[in-house]
């Protein structure tokens, strides 16, 4: 099992690598954003073609990480078209000052790229080795997958449309998804890793690869994810009083 998992890094490494020269020409670090979906699809590929046996779960699996991954990369593509460096890798190139580069070698895109690593373990395991034949399990996690990508991909078109009207700016997102949770695209995320993983315990000894969607929630909770952008729009009124009444990630009914 440690051949393919050897490839998807040697994969992710060598992208990840160009990536980061990329940024560099353009100097932009949040190019590690479009390639972070499209990385997990290039990483399931590179092991299907070198160890995939053709089974149906493999197939799967293919299917819902190159559906998302790709829709997550124009998503992000198109989100940054126009614009410059996002806020967040700003805060960092002022801060890093001389050690930037190495540090945005190592902090950005070669810990993305062991991130990429880690939650494509699912993916990757029941690739290369998938197992017995389909059953329940894997038609409850292509549900539990599909419905995660609703909300993500339907979340992150509210915004987009959101977010293109100039009557918004400056404005909290507030209605259609936005209205039962502060982050459904990242509940989304969360939801259809727990699909991806239900359906590669169909893989003799996958169960360790809950290690994936684990990773997932811990960095959407704790790290990258809900408190660094929450942390920018502290002591905005409108953003203080939806706080208030909105789920921060599970989608529930607001509380008024």
């Amino acid at each position: 099992m440690t051949a393919p998992f050897a490839t998807a890094a040697l994969v992710i490494l060598l992208l990840m690598c160009g990536f980061f020269l990329l940024a560099q020409i353009r100097k932009d670090n949040s190019i590690a954003d479009i390639a972070y979906g499209l990385l997990f699809v290039a990483a399931a590929w590179s092991v299907a073609l070198r160890w995939g046996a053709g089974h149906p779960r493999a197939g799967i699996l293919l299917f819902m990480v190159t559906v998302w991954g790709v829709r997550l990369g124009v998503h992000q593509f198109f989100r940054k078209r126009g614009k410059g460096e996002d806020f967040r890798y700003r805060k960092w190139r002022e801060e890093w000052g001389s050690t930037f580069l190495v540090r945005s070698f190592l902090q950005v895109f070669m810990l993305q790229g062991f991130v990429i690593l880690v939650v494509s373990s699912p993916v990757i395991a029941g690739i290369a080795r998938p197992g017995a034949s389909l059953g329940w399990l894997d038609l409850t996690g292509f549900l539990v997958w599909l419905s995660g990508f609703f909300f993500e991909a339907v979340g992150d078109w509210q915004l987009a449309v959101f977010k293109r009207d100039p009557a918004n700016k400056g404005r909290i997102m507030t209605t259609g998804l936005w209205r039962y949770s502060r982050h459904p695209n990242y509940f989304g995320e969360a939801f259809l890793w727990w699909g991806v993983y239900l359906v590669a315990l169909g893989s003799p000894g996958a169960w360790w690869t809950i290690i994936s969607p684990l990773a997932i929630d811990f960095l959407l909770l704790k790290v990258s994810g809900i408190p660094m952008l929450e942390k920018r729009y502290e002591k905005n009124p409108e953003f203080e009083d939806y706080k208030k009444r909105t789920n921060p990630l599970v989608p529930w009914f607001p509380k008024y």
